[in-house]
């Protein structure tokens, strides 16, 4: 991988590595490493691995000190909707480690490069590498300022549907529905359009990867119009 392209991620996500091997490595899926015959623990597994303890230490350590009040079942949601594989997978894009990441052949034509497990588990390798490299303190300046960014609005995206549905039912006896309206794209990388209908009524319009994915977009879009209208 070009050094050039490697320091603009380092730029970009803050942290420099002194040991470059463990970025690249990060960055290495299976495939690539079996097309490659680099050897069966030359990709970034075993760093997912360590990543995601990480992840979940100082995520729980962050939401027992920021919500003193709420009790053992709500954190866990709450850390759930953060650490879950769509909203890592979103959060990894916003800086575009998508971008860098060693796909083979086959996983690159069928568009690994855009599917939630591979972008969600780079980013776990990702802290499992800056770790290693850097100690605790920088994999959770990292997780503080990427991952523990936006708690409201990440858990309100996760949830959309749920929440959605209970600001409907305050009021009425309905539910609200989901409508697909176009999909878009070869079959390996579609683009699912969705629209939240209620009462014959369009409320939000949500695109994405999946269905589900356009419809939790959709929800989220009605939820942020209806605070809007309030």
């Amino acid at each position: 991988m070009k050094e050039i392209a490697l320091e603009k991620l380092e730029k970009t996500i803050g942290y420099s590595f002194n040991d470059k091997k463990l970025l690249e490595l990060a960055l290495t899926h299976s495939s690539y490493s079996n097309d490659n015959k680099m050897g069966k623990l030359k990709n970034n597994e075993r760093l997912e691995f360590l990543g995601d303890a990480v992840l979940e230490l100082v995520s729980s350590e962050f939401l027992f000190h920021e919500y003193g009040a709420k009790p053992e079942g709500e954190l866990t949601r709450l850390r759930a909707s953060l650490v879950c594989e769509p909203t890592l997978a979103e959060t990894a894009r916003t800086f575009h480690l998508n971008d860098y990441l060693r796909l083979g052949h086959g996983e690159e034509n069928t568009g690994g490069r855009y599917r939630d497990s591979i972008i969600s588990d780079a980013l776990e390798a990702l802290i499992g590498a800056i770790y290693l490299d850097g100690g605790f303190a920088n994999a959770k300046e990292f997780i503080l300022k990427f991952v523990l960014s936006d708690i409201e609005n990440k858990h309100l995206f996760y949830d959309s549907k749920t929440i959605l549905q209970e600001i409907v039912q305050k009021q009425y006896k309905e539910r609200v529905e989901y409508v697909l309206v176009g999909e878009s794209g070869p079959d390996h990388n579609k683009t699912f359009e969705v629209e939240a209908v209620f009462r014959k009524v369009v409320i939000g319009r949500g695109k994405g990867a999946t269905k589900k994915r356009a419809e939790q977009q959709a929800a989220y879009e009605a939820i942020l119009a209806i605070k809007k209208e309030k």
